[in-house]
């Protein structure tokens, strides 16, 4: 038997963006550890050897390591750490009950999707003569748009593209 969290009440607000991001530095802090941990389980299978960064399968296991992370937090009680912390759920935008795998998967998708401007600016940074600077400003202003403005109504991307919505609970 499990038992699911309490839906949240009409009163719920939306999140503003700097509890967002907020939320998301520290679940990437999370990520790290969880990263960590994979890494070293790949390390200790190949027999204490280097894993080159091209290796299909290690890149597998760490996107894997993310989609279980965020999918069993979104699943089972709408928040993961960073959420948690900063008093945020996510939620059906229609019955605000909780995500399920197709939700949780297209949210995930997206989501991964929304940090390829900043992927593309970490290339740029390296391989690239153009002012660091500009190229990280230039990225982080693509990505918040791409995240944030493109989504509408004051929700993010990932929100409308897996019908839920962020409530912060005051």
């Amino acid at each position: 038997m499990t038992t699911s969290a309490p839906l949240p009440d009409a009163t719920a607000v939306r999140v503003p963006l700097w509890r967002r991001v907020a939320a998301i530095v520290y679940d990437m802090l999370a990520m790290i550890g969880i990263w960590f941990v994979v890494a070293g389980i790949a390390v200790g299978l190949h027999h204490g050897e280097a894993i080159p960064d091209y290796q299909a399968g290690f890149q597998l296991a760490l996107l894997g390591a993310a989609y279980g992370y965020f999918g069993l937090c979104w699943r089972r009680g709408g928040q993961t750490l960073g959420m948690k912390s900063w008093r945020i759920r996510v939620v059906d935008a229609a019955t605000a009950a909780p995500l399920n795998w197709r939700q949780i998967t297209l949210r995930f998708g997206v989501g991964a999707l929304s940090w390829v401007p900043l992927a593309f600016a970490g290339w740029a940074f390296h391989y690239t003569s153009a002012p660091r600077g500009l190229v990280l400003l230039a990225a982080t202003v693509v990505a918040l748009a791409y995240w944030w403005a493109f989504g509408g109504r004051g929700e993010a991307l990932i929100d409308r593209a897996s019908h839920a919505r962020l409530v912060f609970r005051v």
